[in-house]
């Protein structure tokens, strides 16, 4: 059975928390003593309703706020897939988090309230949506029984947000009129809507086709530890400890080591607590063994001979700013792409581009919260990379205060 990894955002009160928490409701997924402690913490219900969006909000004093602050990650199955979801933020200010949970999903829900139309935030998250290459959106438009369930509101959402989806690229777009809170169109298709004539949220979710996550055609080994025992009886062992992240690795493959460009062939694969193995790919970790001693160490990253990465000091990426500290050019940040982490210097930010008009806004001075600008980085070593939109997994990278160790930027490299 397959797992599918999907993100709901959209701007503060759009129903994102109630959406999750209905799915869950009426798909059954929720655990007796779990349904009966919602039931005790909601609060100024009828008889009979709960409040499905504390579900989602796990954290006492966001509750008490009547907001989401965090990504709040919840798993539930069908007999047909399995899901991860990530309920992200709606405030502007924690839109960073937005970016985290959706760079590891295979979907994005974007709810958008019906009787407020394309805003700012929907803007914002399908910028991100397409700076993140996500392959497949769904725009609930939700609050359907706020708007008397009209059929004209919903098509003039759809029109407006086409014309957004058009500009920013994203292709494969699902509309769907929903009500979270009554459960219209959520796991069984509404009467109350009859004019709308595609399937549920939930028979969509189970039924989507996924492009493979995983690229199994570039091979890229980062390095996280080598191993060196030094022990009497394994005296001369050496390996190098990782995960794959993308490709196909074999016994007797010619590799070649990055930044350093050293060749060798792969003499051993260790998998599973020390089983050998004849071949390994993504998401395996794993141990190799190569013929030649070669010095290599924690960040290094083994490439297979016929798809080379580019490996360079200087970088162009797309960046979406993450502290309230302004980014300005001259700036020092380390870098970190998988398990290499570098020194930095912002040389240059190119354009910071505006999420209403979508218009790019060049020579900008600086970038604040929350801004999306193209920028110029410089690394105190080479970097081995991908560009984001070719390898996800070689081309994200992220930013770090060397200070307090905090991450204040996320990076796709062009």
């Amino acid at each position: 059975m397959d797992i599918l990894r999907f993100i709901t955002a959209g701007s503060v009160d759009d129903g994102k928390s109630t959406l999750i928490g209905r799915l869950l409701y009426d798909s059954k997924s929720i655990m007796i003593d779990q349904l009966e402690a919602i039931e005790k913490q909601t609060k100024n219900r009828e008889e009979g309703e709960i409040d499905l969006a504390l579900l989602t909000d796990g954290l006492r004093a966001e509750r008490e706020q009547g907001i989401t602050i965090d990504v709040a990650y919840k798993y539930f199955a069908t007999p047909k897939r399995k899901f991860i979801i990530a309920d992200a933020p709606g405030h502007i200010q924690y839109t960073r988090n937005m970016v985290t949970g959706a760079s590891n999903s295979d979907l994005i829900i974007i709810l958008i309230d019906a009787r407020n139309g394309v805003a700012e935030q929907t803007r914002r998250h399908s910028i991100i949506a397409s700076l993140l290459n996500m392959p497949k959106v769904i725009v609930a438009i939700n609050k359907m029984d706020l708007v008397d369930f009209s059929q004209d509101v919903y098509n003039n959402i759809v029109i407006e947000y086409a014309n957004l989806a058009k500009a920013l690229g994203l292709e494969d777009v699902t509309y769907i009129p929903i009500s979270a809170l009554n459960g219209d169109n959520i796991v069984e298709k509404s009467a109350t809507l009859s004019w709308y004539e595609g399937e549920s949220l939930l028979h969509l979710l189970e039924t989507v086709e996924l492009e493979k996550a995983i690229n199994l055609n570039k091979a890229r080994f980062p390095v996280q530890y080598v191993i060196r025992p030094q022990t009497e009886e394994l005296h001369d062992y050496r390996g190098y400890a990782g995960k794959v992240i993308s490709g196909i690795y074999k016994k007797g493959d010619a590799v070649t080591v990055l930044p350093s460009g050293a060749t060798s062939t792969i003499s051993a694969i260790e998998t599973d607590g020390g089983k050998l193995a004849d071949e390994i790919f993504a998401p395996q970790a794993a141990v190799l063994h190569l013929q030649d001693d070669i010095d290599i160490s924690r960040g290094d990253v083994i490439v297979l001979n016929n798809d080379l990465p580019k490996t360079e000091k200087e970088i162009e990426v797309l960046l979406c700013w993450m502290d309230s500290k302004p980014l300005i050019p001259g700036n020092k940040y380390l870098l970190q792409i998988n398990s290499t982490r570098v020194r930095s210097i912002v040389k240059d930010i190119e354009y910071r581009l505006d999420v209403n008009s979508l218009e790019k806004k060049y020579g900008p001075e600086q970038a604040g919260l929350n801004d999306i600008v193209k920028a110029v980085i410089k690394t105190a070593q080479p970097i081995v990379y991908d560009s984001y939109k070719n390898l996800r997994a070689n081309g994200g990278a992220i930013l770090i205060d060397e200070t307090s160790n905090v991450t204040v930027g996320a990076c796709m490299i062009q």
